[in-house]
């Protein structure tokens, strides 16, 4: 039996947040595992410049597909509270809009990737012998950026009608194809770099094509009408006040990956940058499940909220903290005592371990904290309120992650940077922490989970 929006209003908190957070978190799993296999193969066939070079493209790609996933975010926390409202023309007219916005989009940020490819690449760090390779890989990886960025919109309006499986398999599609088509195109094709593009273009295309026919052929609740296309201002405008919290938050990881390439060139060379390529992987892997029980949470906030149900909304914000924090909790521990062991799959390079190994521990360091902060932010955004969600959302990468890292390595040197996240952990996690205070106190019901 299918599942429903109108169960996110009935069924027991904790049993929705794993039926909700358990196929986002195996689908945040699958692609983050496509991510590691992607740099094991970059690493081990072609070397460690090309690791420099994709830690250098992939922010820039998701930089441009992120205007989908903002329109995904902003739309979806619309069409959440529309179903839980009972409101289904205005939840299909904000999905139209959403599809017009989203394809026009991409192609403009595309034609803008090529005709300023040069200058895009220098400043995200694409210097010395990184450039030519992250050159190569950026052309190639372009024209799939629009089938990712439909596909990021879709995920968001699927999962708003409760179906978190399908949402979860346009997150697998690409994951699987790409663990495929590595080590075809790089070993067998010897494609290089380039063969490493191909494979993700491809599997962003199969990936947009899956969610298209399930707008059209699968049983959804929210589909595809044409006459809806047609914008409507007030639409728009509650989708990006909403999805340009999403965007910011894109545009703070994209601007602190530039400080940081930035820095770590100045104080490390090629290699610092290749550094926090493995870092950055371990990072998208390890923290799957936390980021799967943020996702889970947001539909059933803003179902429950548009729905006024105000102690389901209260007791889904303590459940999503508890279960998140014992579980960024464990990931700590595992990254503790096996942080060489796990930078030793990416690289044989003695230098490179030995750097990533110590990098590891300081990134992580403050983990269990970041439930606080993602989902105090999370929030904000499901139920509409965006001027709190987005500085919640800048308060980590934006206010305080970026200042530190390029403050704190005049003192410590390279290491600096790698001290500068705990403390942005802290910080972040604790002005969330006084912010989602205030808002269930003012606005909530205080009965007891």
């Amino acid at each position: 039996m299918q599942q429903t929006s109108q169960e996110l209003g009935t069924e027991p908190i904790g049993k929705l947040l794993i039926q909700q957070s358990v196929p986002a978190s195996v689908g945040f799993l699958i692609m983050s595992i496509y991510s590691i296999v992607d740099t094991i193969y970059v690493g081990r066939w072609i070397g460690s410049m090309a690791i420099g070079a994709i830690t250098v493209v992939m922010p820039i790609t998701f930089l441009i597909s992120s205007m989908g996933m903002a329109i995904g975010v902003g739309g979806a926390s619309i069409i959440s509270r529309a179903l839980g409202s009972k409101n289904k023309v205005r939840a299909e007219k904000t999905f139209g809009n959403m599809i017009n916005m989203t394809i026009h989009f991409a192609i403009i940020m595309v034609a803008m990737g090529y005709v300023f490819d040069h200058e895009i690449l220098r400043v995200f760090g694409g210097k010395g012998e990184i450039l030519p390779y992250a050159k190569e890989y950026f052309h190639v990886l372009l024209p799939g950026v629009p089938f990712l960025a439909w596909a990021m919109m879709s995920n968001n309006v699927i999962r708003a009608q409760g179906r978190p499986k399908i949402a979860m398999l346009i997150m697998v599609i690409p994951a699987i194809l790409n663990i495929i088509l590595d080590p075809i195109f790089i070993i067998v094709f010897k494609m290089g770099i380039a063969g490493a593009a191909w494979a993700t273009t491809i599997s962003y295309f199969f990936s947009a094509m899956y969610a298209l026919y399930f707008f059209i052929k699968g049983d959804c609740e929210v589909r595809i009408i044409f006459r809806y296309f047609r914008l409507r201002l007030k639409i728009i405008k509650e989708i990006f006040a909403i999805g340009s919290i999403t965007l910011a938050r894109q545009g703070s990881i994209s601007l602190l990956i530039v400080v940081l390439n930035h820095t770590l060139f100045a104080y490390a060379g090629e290699l610092g940058i290749s550094v926090y390529g493995i870092v950055n992987r371990v990072m998208m892997f390890a923290l799957f499940p936390v980021i799967g029980i943020v996702q889970g949470f947001l539909p059933i906030a803003g179902f429950n909220y548009g729905a006024h149900n105000t102690q389901r909304v209260r007791l889904s914000i303590s459940k999503s903290i508890k279960y998140a924090t014992f579980t960024a909790a464990v990931i700590l521990m595992v990254i503790l005592f096996f942080s060489e062991n796990i930078v030793t799959v990416f690289t044989l390079d003695e230098d490179l371990i030995r750097g990533a190994s110590f990098a590891l521990v300081f990134v992580f360091m403050m983990s269990p904290l970041i439930a606080v902060q993602m989902i105090g932010a999370g929030y904000f955004q499901a139920i509409g309120k965006a001027l709190p969600a987005l500085f919640l959302t800048m308060t980590k990468q934006g206010i305080f992650l970026i200042p530190l890292v390029i403050f704190m390595p005049r003192i410590f040197g390279v290491n600096g940077i790698w001290y500068s996240f705990p403390i942005a952990d802290m910080l972040s996690a604790g002005i969330t922490w006084i912010f989602l205070q205030k808002e269930v106190q003012r606005n909530l019901s205080l009965v007891k989970a």
